[in-house]
């Protein structure tokens, strides 16, 4: 005899042990959620334009404008033009041609002005989430700064606001300069090319398609320099725009930094790590609504599902974020890579790194697995990848 249907309140009280299990495996959630994968080109033009275009408005706007109005105006272009640059992380996971025009699109309006070109992540993000890299030597975005001094990470911060002076050496007088002295291309090329936390990583010399970016990305990573250079030494551009300029990069590298702190627990210390491992090594974002979008934007709160489902677009991991933790049982792995907010997470990687100098902390990653162990038993279910659980401890 069939059973009657339940209503929407019924289904609502019925026990979470008795509803399907959602299988934490990017396989299956890969076929669960297929249409979630496709990239909506409508969304992504409308968000970088949006971005973009409020961004260099209210740049406009300090550089016409003096005291408060202007500072509000270099704050809002900086948020703006922070979002706008995140998508060149979208950019390194979208496939060729997936939105046609896009990445050209990116250097006109973010890439070329700010001196981050495309290729500085397009090519070299891969290698952050290959199983066989991640954690490694091999991996340019990865250290193990849960090891380091607090002290050490808070010298780390107040580095950045040297970067878009040495960004714009780069590409305006290092990268043409390269192109006729072998030697130094071989350094421009391996070690000062690609967007890293790792200063051991080295990329290899492009080849193929990828050469041909990297001409075009250098070309035009240069014609915007001198063009800037020309307009202020010519004064059809006042110096104090320059200022400005750099001001606006100072931010964005600074957030960034700052984000891309609170985006793992960084315990590896150069073990190769399974889908568990990377997974507990992560970390999701819960935050203050609003706040946290503007401080890791275009999706990188949920930096732990975007591990696990490298392929999904930003515009769907909040979607499907949310549908796993509705489903998802009590001891998931999943549940324990969150953190409230932004600060929180810094927080707790400072409080990490202190420990850990003194040799008294074991890794969090450890520590959760213990943990998801010893609960495992009152949910009375089997935690289906607690055996990988501990991989990230290694």
């Amino acid at each position: 005899m069939q059973a009657a249907s339940r209503t929407p309140g019924e289904r609502a009280n019925h026990p979470a042990s008795a509803r399907p299990r959602l299988e934490l495996s990017s396989a299956a959630l890969r076929r669960r959620f297929a249409g979630d994968f496709t990239p909506l080109a409508w969304i992504y033009w409308s968000d970088l334009i949006a971005s973009a275009g409020v961004g260099w408005l209210a740049f406009a706007l300090a550089c016409a404008q003096r005291g408060a109005v202007s500072a509000v105006a270099l704050g809002v272009a900086t948020l703006a033009l922070y979002r706008a640059a995140l998508f060149i992380h979208e950019l390194a996971h979208l496939r060729p041609g997936a939105i046609r025009g896009f990445e050209i699109a990116w250097n006109l309006l973010v890439g070329f002005p700010l001196m981050v070109p495309s290729l500085m992540y397009v090519g070299s993000h891969g290698d952050h989430h290959k199983r066989s890299t991640y954690g490694t030597a091999e991996d340019p975005e990865y250290e193990a700064i849960a090891y380091w001094s607090p002290l050490r990470i808070a010298v780390s911060t107040l580095m950045m606001p040297l970067l878009p002076a040495a960004l714009a050496f780069r590409w305006g007088v290092l990268g043409p300069l390269s192109r006729v002295i072998p030697p130094l291309r071989r350094i421009v090329v391996g070690s000062l090319s690609t967007l890293v936390i790792n200063p051991a990583y080295r990329r290899q010399a492009p080849r193929g398609r990828m050469a041909l970016r990297w001409t075009l990305c250098e070309a035009g990573g240069a014609l915007y320099f001198w063009a800037g250079v020309a307009a202020v030494a010519t004064g059809r551009a006042p110096l104090a725009w320059a200022g400005r300029w750099y001001a606006v990069g100072c931010g964005i590298l600074v957030l960034n930094h700052v984000r891309t702190l609170a985006a793992h627990r960084y315990e590896n210390r150069g073990e190769r790590m399974d889908v568990t491992g990377q997974l507990v090594d992560t970390v999701n974002l819960r935050g203050i609504p609003g706040l946290t979008a503007l401080m890791a934007p275009v999706g990188l709160r949920y930096h732990g599902l975007h591990h696990l489902l490298p392929a999904l677009p930003y515009h769907s991991l909040g979607r499907l974020h949310r549908t796993l933790l509705a489903e998802l049982p009590l001891d998931s792995p999943y549940r324990s890579i969150e953190e409230p907010t932004l600060a929180w997470a810094l927080r707790d990687l400072l409080a990490r790194a202190g420990a850990n100098g003194r040799g008294r902390a074991a890794p969090r990653a450890a520590l959760v697995s213990g943990a998801r162990a010893v609960a495992a038993p009152e949910t009375g279910r089997a935690n289906p990848i607690a055996p990988d659980a501990g991989a990230a401890a290694r």
